[in-house]
C-alpha cells in the first residue's frame, strides 16, 4: 500500500503566487521575488463572495439599460441587449444573436451561479465529490474567457455603424454596467481560492465515521 504523501501546507510550505517557487511560509516574503507568502489566499471566501454580490446587483441594470444609443436622421433610439438580440434574430443574423445571448446574458449568469456554488462547496455548506468540484472549476476558468465577447461585438456594431450624419451608434449606460459585470467576475474567480476546495475534502475525509451500529461511540 502506498504511504500517504505530506501536504505541502502541513509542512510550513507555501507557493508563491507571483513566480510559482515553494518556500517556507515563515520567511514571509518570496525568496526571488519578494512577493508575500500565505499558505491560502487571505479572506479569499469573503472577498469572492462580496465581489460576486456586487456582479449580481450590476446584472439587473447592465440588461435594463440601453448598452447603446442609436441616432439616424435625428431619430435617437436606444436598445437594451435583449432588444437587441431580438433585432439581430429577426433580421436573420443569428450567429451574432447567439453569441449576445450566450455572453451577455448565459455566461455571467453561469459564472455567478457556478462561483457562488463553489464558495458554498468551500465552507461545507454542499459536500460534492473531488471529481465534480475539478470540473465545476474548470468550468468557471472556461467561462471567464468568453466573458467579453459581447464587448467586442458591440464594437464591431458602432465601428461599422459609424456613417457620419446619416447614422450614429454611442454606447450607453448598460454597457457600462456589464463592463462592470464582467470585471467583479473576473477579479471574484482570482480571488478565489481553489486549494480551500481541497482543504475541505481533506477535513471531510480525515473526520471519523460514525458507527451505525452505535451511534454514541
Amino acid at each position: 500500500m502506498t504511504p500517504a504523501l505530506s501536504r505541502a501546507a502541513a509542512c510550513g510550505l507555501a507557493g508563491c503566487q507571483i513566480c510559482g517557487r515553494v518556500s517556507p511560509v515563515a520567511l514571509r516574503r518570496c525568496p526571488r521575488c519578494s512577493s508575500r507568502l500565505h499558505l491560502r489566499k487571505p479572506a479569499s471566501i469573503e472577498r469572492t463572495v462580496a465581489l460576486m454580490i456586487a456582479a449580481a446587483v450590476l446584472y439587473i441594470p447592465s440588461h435594463l439599460l440601453p448598452i447603446m444609443t442609436v441616432v439616424e436622421l435625428g431619430d435617437v433610439s436606444e436598445n437594451t441587449i435583449i432588444a437587441g438580440m431580438i433585432t439581430f434574430w429577426k433580421e436573420g443574423a443569428y450567429p451574432i444573436a447567439i453569441v449576445i445571448f450566450s455572453a451577455s446574458i448565459l455566461i455571467p449568469f453561469l459564472k455567478i451561479v457556478t462561483l457562488s456554488w463553489l464558495c458554498a462547496a468551500a465552507t461545507g455548506r454542499v459536500h460534492p465529490s473531488p471529481t465534480v468540484l475539478g470540473r465545476m472549476y474548470w468550468f468557471t476558468e472556461l467561462l471567464g474567457r468568453w466573458s467579453m465577447i459581447d464587448i467586442f461585438v458591440v464594437g464591431i456594431v458602432v465601428s461599422l455603424m459609424q456613417l457620419g450624419n446619416y447614422m450614429t451608434i454611442t454606447p450607453g449606460p448598460g454597457a457600462l454596467a456589464f463592463a462592470g459585470v464582467v470585471v467583479l467576475t473576473m477579479l471574484a474567480a482570482m480571488s478565489f481560492d481553489p486549494r480551500l476546495l481541497w482543504d475541505r475534502l481533506n477535513e471531510l475525509s480525515a473526520a471519523p465515521t460514525p458507527n451505525p451500529r452505535n451511534p454514541t461511540a
